[in-house]
């Protein structure tokens, strides 16, 4: 029989992924490479939400790992 924690991993590790994937940070590809000069310090609205969301979901999928390995 498998862990309830073996499920909170996969599913938390897969709603980490698409978290990160929906945040956009810069207008292209190039951005993503130094090549914008934007600077953007200050997070604000949905942009904020989704990454506070992201980080609660990156604890809960360190934490179940963690249970799940003691729980052996």
């Amino acid at each position: 029989m498998h862990s309830i924690f073996n499920y909170i991993t996969v599913i938390s590790a897969i709603l980490t992924t698409l978290l990160i994937l929906l945040q956009s940070r810069g207008a292209s590809v190039g951005a993503g490479f130094g090549g914008s000069a934007d600077v953007e310090t200050v997070r604000r609205g949905s942009d904020k939400t989704l990454y506070q969301l992201t980080i609660i979901m990156a604890v809960i999928f360190i934490v179940s790992i963690v249970l799940g390995i003691l729980a052996k």
